[in-house]
């Protein structure tokens, strides 16, 4: 009878050892319980440390509370500028609500996947290249409102989303690569040319003063001569005086035009004309006067002049000669006043730089 005693206590022992081995469970941290009895929720979320639930009854699932990072695989899609680019994130999420994790969605690590890469997707859609490559932040922002919105009704929340990186196509990047050289190449040559109008600006200021105090020019000199000598070169430098070249300038200026010369010399001609007009109306008239005619004698004597001194005797008239810039023409009246006559009555009378010639019919 003792013995059958002894024998259903260490039985009813090992019952309950195994029953209690069954039932006990211990949740981490990290992480929270629910508890599904026959199917249904508990309503309470079983807390971190030792708990315990019926064998063959309950259902105890362990949802981890952690931030989870997934990594969002590439996707390949269409900017609105009609560029190919590749593009892939990373998603940062946590679960806030245990009950709705396992509840309201069959597999949340996968829901949340799915939905990180339609949402790129459509960014990328959305975007242009140069917010893809810039403007990230912005982007970033609109990928995390896009993916928690549906979360939130999982249980989850989504922490932050990042863009990691963005694959261009080859053609792509040699053509940013030109632009980024043409950028880089105008910038230089905006700067080059400010340096030199700054440069030109203080040369200028420098050949003002120079002017003012012309030997500061040659002291200039001199210190370009001992900069190059300091060298120790075999180049031979000869200074020019600067008085060499001004008098070189002065003699390149040469003398004024002849125009301008001639005018002056034309009134002195004129003068002396004048003059000798003067001094001849004094002296008496040769040849015959002015209300007689010539006689025969006369006549034939002016011929014969005439042909030897080689004017031809038909040459009754002489043609007017046209007045030079800066002479005087003097005509004299038919009564013989003036410096020659010729043998036949015609009348001379040279100036500066003409001669008139009248005849008496």
């Amino acid at each position: 009878m003792v013995e059958e005693l002894v024998t259903a206590g260490v039985a009813a022992l090992s019952c309950g050892a195994v029953y209690a081995m069954a039932a006990a469970r211990v949740v981490k941290q990290y992480e929270r319980g629910v508890v599904l009895r026959l199917g249904r929720l508990m309503p309470h979320v079983r807390e971190p440390g030792f708990t315990m639930i019926v064998p063959l009854v309950d259902r105890l699932n362990k949802v981890n509370m952690q931030i989870i990072t997934m990594p969002v695989p590439a996707q390949e899609g269409i900017t609105r500028d009609n560029v190919t680019v590749r593009v892939d994130a990373v998603v940062y999420f946590k679960v806030v609500d245990a009950a709705d994790a396992v509840v309201q969605v069959e597999d949340y690590r996968f829901a949340v996947s799915q939905m990180a890469q339609t949402s790129l997707r459509s960014i990328i859609g959305k975007s242009e290249l140069d917010d893809l490559l810039s403007n990230r932040e912005k982007l970033n922002q609109g990928l995390e409102l896009m993916i928690d919105s549906p979360a939130l009704g999982w249980g989850v929340t989504v922490d932050r989303v990042e863009i990691k990186d963005v694959s261009l196509p080859e053609t792509m990047k040699r053509s940013m690569a030109r632009q980024a050289e043409a950028d880089r190449e105008r910038r230089a040559r905006v700067i080059n040319a400010d340096a030199e109008l700054q440069a030109s600006k203080k040369l200028a200021e420098a050949a003002k003063q120079m002017a003012d105090t012309p030997s500061a020019l040659q002291l200039r000199l001199l210190q370009t001569v001992m900069a190059v000598a300091a060298e120790k070169n075999s180049t031979l430098v000869l200074p020019i005086p600067v008085e060499l070249l001004r008098f070189l300038e002065r003699a390149h200026e040469g003398p004024q035009h002849p125009a301008v010369q001639s005018a002056p010399d034309s009134r002195k001609q004129s003068d002396r004309s004048s003059e000798s007009l003067d001094t001849s109306a004094d002296e008496p008239a040769i040849g015959p006067s002015a209300g007689e005619e010539p006689g025969p004698e006369a006549v034939a004597e002016g011929e014969t002049s005439g042909e030897k001194s080689g004017i031809p005797a038909s040459a009754t008239e002489v043609p007017e000669i046209p007045e030079r810039p800066g002479s005087s023409r003097v005509t004299e009246p038919p009564s013989g006043h003036g410096h020659g006559e010729h043998p036949n009555g015609h009348t001379s009378s040279e100036s500066g730089s003409g001669t008139a010639i009248t005849g008496q019919a």
